[in-house]
């Protein structure tokens, strides 16, 4: 095993899998990658296990030394990425040589993921490797990284040949991460409540991973807080301010604010990239078409699964 060395750590850079599953009537927060679609492609790009470990960067990235040779697949927020003064291609794996590694600013959108073959090898931690920042725990200490941490990568090949140029592959290019308006789906509470449809919000700059909260024109009828029930990632909040929040993967387990509704596993990742300014337009579902949209994205991992495989040949579908 060798250790990645952390010259600057960037704004936010944390590492995530999948998330603590199972653990909710502790009061243990899931955790894990925010936009989970970007964290997974990194991952099969290079024929990872589907919950491996990898590094989710938010808005600046940091600078890494490499000891040696690695392969590598960036996903997610468009970054840029660099070898030393070589600019590298993002959605595509890349066998690098030992040397200084960034990822700079990213352009349009919140999130990117930085995936390493075989995944980042951190503690586990109640089945997870994921960073709990509220409860900090899981990753390097509970936090994000630092300057002078140590990222241990498992084994990877020696490096032979020439750096890929910096050109489009052929896949994960069809996301948008601009400010333009995003359509959230959601289910509406079963209780009375204000609905969030009919109106534009724009995500705001105090959201963190615990929760996205919107600004807008403040909604009638919020109250005090009431008594606690429980949450998920997903559920709308609506505070005394009128003004909401949808909670995400570091978000608590009960909750007191009026809950408006859920939002489906689906658009999770559009919030997840929903940089502050971003307008998001909610769209009331049922839970038949909630469910409707997790099969297609299903069956878009699937296909691109498959395209995958086309290129690089079999791969670990663990």
């Amino acid at each position: 095993m060798s250790h990645w060395k952390v010259l600057a750590p960037g704004f936010m850079s944390s590492l995530q899998d999948r998330g603590r599953h199972a653990y909710r009537h502790l009061g243990i927060a899931r955790s894990g990658a925010l936009d989970w679609d970007a964290a997974w492609l990194a991952n099969r790009l290079l024929n990872n296990a589907r919950d491996a470990c990898v590094l989710e960067i938010t808005l600046q990235g940091p600078r890494l030394r490499l000891p040696a040779a690695a392969w590598i697949a960036v996903t997610g927020a468009p970054i840029q990425l660099c070898w030393r003064d070589i600019t590298l291609p993002m959605n595509r794996p890349i066998l690098v040589p030992a040397g200084e590694l960034s990822l700079r600013g990213v352009g349009q959108g919140l999130r990117s993921y930085l995936a390493v073959r075989g995944g980042f090898q951190a503690t586990t931690t109640m089945g997870s490797r994921s960073t709990d920042l509220r409860a900090g725990f899981g990753g390097i200490d509970g936090r994000t990284l630092r300057a002078g941490d140590q990222l241990p990568v498992g084994p990877q090949p020696a490096f032979r040949g020439r750096l890929p140029a910096p050109t489009r592959w052929w896949i994960g290019d069809d996301v948008d991460y601009s400010l333009h308006a995003k359509q959230i789906r959601y289910v509406p509470a079963g209780d009375p409540a204000p609905t969030l449809h009919g109106q534009r919000w724009r995500s705001s700059q105090r959201g963190n991973r615990q929760g996205l909260q919107l600004d807008g024109e403040p909604l009638p009828g919020a109250g005090a807080s009431q008594l606690s029930e429980p949450v998920a990632p997903g559920t709308i909040q609506l505070p005394p301010d009128g003004l909401p929040i949808v909670l995400l993967a570091d978000a608590q387990t009960v909750g007191g604010y009026q809950r408006l509704g859920h939002v489906i596993t689906a658009d999770l990742p559009l919030l997840a990239q929903a940089a502050p300014g971003t307008e998001l337009v909610f769209q009331p579902v049922t839970l038949a078409e909630a469910y409707d949209a997790a099969c297609l994205i299903r069956q878009r991992m699937v296909r691109l699964d498959l395209a995958i495989q086309s290129r690089q040949g079999p791969r670990n579908t663990s």
